[in-house]
């Protein structure tokens, strides 16, 4: 903003006259969902000074307004207009030529993410459960680097040994030819959403959390066409009162296979000590509301304080590895936390909807068939995730990541 150059063919944009109708609360002219994602799309571009745009993250913070399911929604779609471009028909071909469908799952993208935020400093949690579900779907896991944590899911990705992947050469010009090769996708955000630079310094000048800390979640890059090329996904949320918000924001985008989470402590993951909130999306934007205990996937529950180790990327990087190598204890506390979050995924996906079973070395064959909470098969998920590290198909998944991404070469 000020302090970056903007372009000549872009003049400022001044919006003080919204910011006067925003505060204070009680303006006869009420400003509308699509008058803040409009004014926000200027962020991206470069055109609104530091004090207005962040006068507009404090408006909406102190109104609740960016707590609203339309403002997040809309804003959403801005975010996504002003993203990188991807060849929607290029990737289309790709992805339909790799498409193994199985029960309910189409065989389309698959995205794991948690707004952050939580406090709780657990293990990396979506990311592992992201590389796990590989095995069995085509995951596009939108990341960044930690914002409220030691470890986000980039930090983590880039401390993998002996090779990291290199999540920065992931961008539109490759995004096609990574997934000719593999099941697992990582978007780095400021790669595919590099207008959020401007936004950066404000950010980390305020003390709240802002609208941006909510929208990341919601604008997946590969949400941009229609037939979606993302066919599911389940979102964790910090806050039990973000919940609902969230699904309504997943409604109105169109998605209509997705489940927002919210552990029962305030955890941005399906929680392996307790209880968990869960709205589930499905047959057209129905959703439903029930609540999940690791009893439902058969597994016992750990307190948090097993699976928080506040740990450095590097050393949740270790544990990471060992997971895929297969070195963790089946009755491991992190690897259960893992398992029950994967199986969300392969059930939310669709996939556990599959009367017969042929995933390869090491499967039985024998689908659970039982059902729980929300109707979901969340036995069938375990089952299908300890198959992903015992026969060793995520480390397979994982390898062929990292050798593809470190055949593109730097931009």
């Amino acid at each position: 903003m000020s302090s970056q150059t903007a372009p000549a063919e872009l003049p400022p944009i001044d919006i003080k006259p919204l910011l006067s109708r925003l505060w204070p609360v009680g303006h006869p002219d009420t400003v509308s969902p699509d008058e803040i994602a409009n004014a926000i799309s200027y962020f991206f571009t470069n055109q609104v000074s530091d004090v207005q745009a962040g006068s507009l993250l404090m408006c909406l913070h102190f109104t609740g307004l960016d707590r609203q399911a339309e403002v997040l929604s809309k804003t959403a779609q801005a975010m996504l207009k002003s993203a990188a471009k991807i060849d929607v028909d290029e990737l289309r071909k790709v992805v339909d030529s790799r498409r193994r469908p199985e029960g309910d799952y189409q065989g389309g993208l698959v995205d794991i993410v948690g707004t952050g935020g939580d406090s709780h400093n657990t293990f990396n949690i979506s990311t592992t459960s992201s590389i796990l579900a590989s095995s069995l779907l085509l995951i596009a896991k939108h990341g960044n680097k930690a914002s409220t944590s030691k470890s986000g899911s980039a930090d983590l990705l880039n401390c993998m040994t002996p090779l990291p992947p290199k999540i920065s050469r992931i961008n539109p010009s490759t995004i096609s030819p990574l997934y000719s090769s593999s099941n697992y996708g990582f978007l780095f955000a400021p790669v595919f959403h590099p207008g959020m630079k401007y936004v950066a310094p404000i950010r980390r000048q305020l003390p709240w959390r802002t609208i941006f800390n909510l929208v990341g979640p919601l604008a997946n890059p590969t949400d941009v066409s229609a037939p979606p090329l993302l066919e599911a996904r389940m979102i964790g949320v910090a806050r039990k009162d973000i919940g609902p918000v969230f699904a309504s924001a997943l409604v109105m985008a169109g998605a209509e296979k997705a489940m927002v989470v919210c552990g029962d402590e305030e955890l941005d993951e399906i929680s392996c000590a307790g209880d968990t909130l869960c709205w589930r999306i499905t047959d057209g934007g129905k959703t439903e509301h029930f609540r999940l205990h690791p009893r439902d996937f058969g597994l016992p529950a750990h307190p948090l304080s097993e699976v928080s180790p506040g740990k450095e990327p590097t050393e949740n990087a270790a544990i990471l590895t060992r997971i895929l190598n297969g070195e963790v204890p089946d009755d491991d506390p992190i690897l259960h936390f893992v398992l029950i979050n994967t199986a969300a995924l392969f059930v939310v996906a669709g996939i556990t909807e599959a009367e017969t079973s042929d995933m390869g070395h090491g499967d039985d064959g024998k689908v659970i068939t039982e059902r729980g909470p929300g109707g979901g098969r969340w036995k069938e998920g375990v089952r299908r995730a300890r198959w992903a590290v015992k026969s060793g198909e995520a480390a397979r998944q994982w390898a062929k990541f990292v050798e593809v991404t470190n055949s593109f070469s730097e931009e």
